[in-house]
């Protein structure tokens, strides 16, 4: 299968996304990320043709999505919302199940192969012994894993999911990226996928589809990632007015975790404080004496009678 955007250009009232070009096939793991607001869960809806597009074209094996009725989408995509109902009277099995009516009639009695592949997806995914459980009485995890089943119930070539991972432990989170790349590259299924936990998302993804300032950026994940250093570099925010930071010469990450810890318990003005990272410890220059700190605690009792 492939997918294909074209010059799309996504939003309501107003463009949030413009002339953006994306191109996927079967075994692809592509990673959808962005600033909350700039058009992330309205791009797959626009995939999904539940919202149309405002110009460009999305094409499926080809095909025009305005080609394709409801049903048909279906039949190529699945789809698990962060934000699904659940039912609380079904069960595992139920929910697993339902995804073959997509095939059917809702009146229709499922075929023994049928039966016998949902079987097989709750024992792929670990479900087995809850097959008989109320969804209410699932973990965060299984859950998720629930309806990630019922889409590969429907046996499409693509799946789409949005925020997967939220409100996941990390265990689960691995857990879920793990089962999802297996998917995509056992099954040749396409899977695009949105995520907040970019940075550990990413070591799972293909691709990335990186939505910033009202433009699709997308390729190989390095790539993308290579081209936008901002995506990689560690943050440091300053939340104290009253603090003014030493000068630290450190790399990026454990210059974070000091201007974090020192904004946290020493918010006053530092700046004629020096900070070096030395590979295993931190050279401190102060006023009138030079110091070696092994630890952050170190660190507190050197700058403990610091004005």
């Amino acid at each position: 299968m492939t997918l294909e955007l074209k010059n799309i250009t996504i939003g309501y009232s107003k463009p949030l996304v413009s002339e953006g070009n994306m191109s996927l096939e079967s075994g692809d793991v592509c990673l959808i990320i962005g600033d909350n607001g700039v058009g992330k869960t309205t791009l797959i809806k626009t995939i999904l043709n539940q919202i149309p597009s405002i110009s460009g074209h999305i094409f499926l094996d080809k095909i025009t999505l305005n080609q394709l009725n409801s049903s048909e989408i279906a039949q190529k995509i699945a789809v698990v919302f962060s934000k699904s109902d659940v039912p609380n009277h079904f069960t595992v099995k139920d929910l697993i199940t339902f995804g073959k009516y997509i095939h059917y009639p809702y009146y229709f009695k499922l075929k023994l192969t049928d039966l016998q592949e949902v079987s097989e997806i709750i024992e792929s995914l670990g479900l087995k012994e809850y097959e008989n459980f109320k969804l209410n009485q699932l973990s965060d995890g299984n859950l998720q894993k629930a309806f990630i089943g019922r889409a590969l119930a429907q046996n499409t070539q693509m799946i789409i999911l949005d925020e997967p991972t939220t409100h996941l432990d990390e265990k689960n989170k691995l857990m879920i990226l793990n089962l999802m790349r297996n998917i995509a590259k056992n099954k040749d299924k396409i899977i695009l996928f949105s995520s907040h936990d970019w940075r550990l998302a990413k070591e799972f993804s293909d691709k990335i589809c990186l939505l910033k300032n009202g433009r699709l950026f997308s390729g190989i994940s390095e790539d993308i990632l290579l081209q936008h250093s901002d995506l990689t570099k560690p943050s440091v925010y300053q939340f104290n007015p009253e603090f003014v930071p030493p000068q630290i010469f450190a790399p990026e990450l454990e210059k974070e975790l000091l201007y974090s810890f020192l904004q946290k318990n020493i918010p006053k003005d530092l700046k004629s404080v020096k900070f070096i990272w030395r590979n295993s410890f931190w050279e401190i220059i102060l006023k009138n004496k030079q110091e070696k700190a092994n630890n952050f605690q170190d660190i507190l009792v050197s700058l403990a009678n610091y004005h």
